[in-house]
């Protein structure tokens, strides 16, 4: 039989346990219980997404477009495009516009066969390889085709012309992967968190900037400096509103990058909703003719992308060297509880490399969209390429970002040497494997004894 005196003694340590915070069995339960509903919620909301992923997808309809033009000629204006079935059945025409450009709606996802009639070039533009292209078209997919022309330009001067323009658009592909892969690599470092979701804040930026450009009739040039204060917005609600909660709450990080995967689903595709499946240009800079620089051509808005790119990487080397904010930032990546015993503001840093990461990759987004033209899934496509130059050149470093964002982008274009164009990131994949069983710390990453 209980005594009653043990009784109150057990009632008094359990009172006392409550009052000074100390956990009790009963509430760690029920923690462990509502952090296993929320996983499960998660998963349960990510897999509802992917179901009705289709849906959301075949509201918007199917098309293929692309863009018919050369180096040293620019666009080619009213050439008439058709795209049929392979059985021969035509589905559609379109006249390519000012900048070359054109798109075919289609009926359904499926194979389809673009043809340009032999007969439809200007003088002195030939067919590089055919006039005809196969194109799979996936549901709510706006398939691009590339159909390769020939004016001559790449014959002329040296014989390595093909070699030296591919170094160059590889160069410029790899700054603006390294421009969104910083922040990703920060992020990463200074809390662990492997987010998928990062690519959508290089769409972000690029659609904020289209509407800004297109819509509101704002200067690309300003409308992209808005755009990057969008998507360091977009970081801060990002970091406040959902990471720094779930850190306190002691989310594990395979839990964090689930939910990572959630969140990139649900804005990838409400960017679609909001935008639509279509791709789109800025209104300024379109259609320009490249500049001939004797071994490569190379347009003005791409000369300016490459070195607005590379005075914001120095920017940033010098503001992680230089500055107090970006001493801390690099302390934190190193350890981040000696930093905090240091007496390092943790959250407060973390915080700016969210906002910094955002604005970074809104202005990569913007740059890319420059390019290759505006698309709610560009920074999803762009996602895996970033993942291979922050794993390339070492985890958590911004310095092995950028040194393995420029080699992936070299080697991306340069491998269409010997591969088909239309499966050149394969090699950037490739690489990684290559690099990761030679040197798995990266780079510049420090080796890690684990055990």
């Amino acid at each position: 039989m209980t005594h009653p005196t043990d009784r109150v003694r057990r009632h008094g340590r359990r009172s006392r346990s409550a009052s000074a915070g100390l956990p009790t069995p009963g509430s760690a339960r029920r923690r462990r219980g509502q952090t296993a509903l929320r996983l499960l919620l998660v998963a349960l909301f990510t897999a509802g997404l992917a179901a009705l992923t289709p849906g959301v997808a075949q509201a918007e309809g199917e098309q293929v477009s692309g863009t018919l033009r050369t180096s040293a000629s620019g666009p080619i204006e009213g050439v008439e495009v058709v795209v049929a079935t392979p059985d021969g059945d035509e589905v559609g025409t379109d006249e390519t516009d000012g900048s070359g450009r054109f798109a075919v709606p289609v009926p359904g996802p499926g194979q389809y066969t673009v043809t340009v009639p032999e007969d439809a070039l200007p003088d002195g533009v030939e067919f590089a390889s055919g006039n005809t292209r196969t194109v799979t078209v996936d549901p709510g997919r706006n398939q691009g085709v590339i159909i390769g022309l020939d004016d001559g330009s790449r014959e002329s001067g040296s014989g390595t012309v093909r070699w030296v323009q591919l170094l160059v658009d590889g160069l410029r592909f790899g700054l603006l992967i390294a421009m969104a892969a910083v922040g990703l690599s920060l992020i990463f470092g200074t809390t662990g968190l492997t987010n998928f979701a990062h690519g959508e804040l290089v769409t972000i930026g690029a659609i904020a900037a289209w509407f800004i450009n297109v819509e509101g009739g704002v200067p690309l040039i300003p409308a992209a400096l808005l755009a990057m204060v969008i998507g360091a917005v977009v970081g801060f609600a990002n970091e406040r509103l959902l990471w720094r909660p779930l850190r306190r709450r002691g989310t594990g990080l395979v839990a964090a990058l689930v939910i990572s995967i959630g969140l990139s689903l649900l804005l990838r595709y409400a960017y679609q909703i909001f935008f639509g499946g279509r791709s789109e240009a800025y209104a300024d800079y379109r259609g320009q003719r490249a500049v001939d620089y004797g071994p490569f051509n190379l347009t003005d808005k791409d000369l300016y992308s490459i070195i607005i790119a590379l005075v914001v990487l120095v920017l940033v080397a010098l503001m992680l060297q230089r500055t107090k904010i970006g001493k801390a930032m690099r302390a934190v990546a190193d350890n981040r509880d000696l930093a905090a015993s240091s007496g390092i503001d943790v959250n407060r840093v973390i915080l700016v490399v969210w906002m910094m990461g955002g604005a970074l990759a809104a202005l990569g987004g913007v740059l890319l969209g420059l390019s290759d033209e505006v698309q709610w899934d560009m920074g999803f496509r762009l996602l895996l390429l970033m993942f291979a130059g922050v794993t390339l050149g070492g985890l958590g470093t911004a310095y092995g970002a950028l040194v393995g964002s420029l080699v992936v982008g070299v080697f991306v274009q340069m491998s269409t040497l010997v591969i088909p164009n239309d499966i050149k990131y394969v090699g950037g994949l490739l690489l990684l494997i290559v690099i990761l069983m030679v040197r798995p710390q990266g780079i510049l990453g420090s080796r890690v004894r684990v055990g």
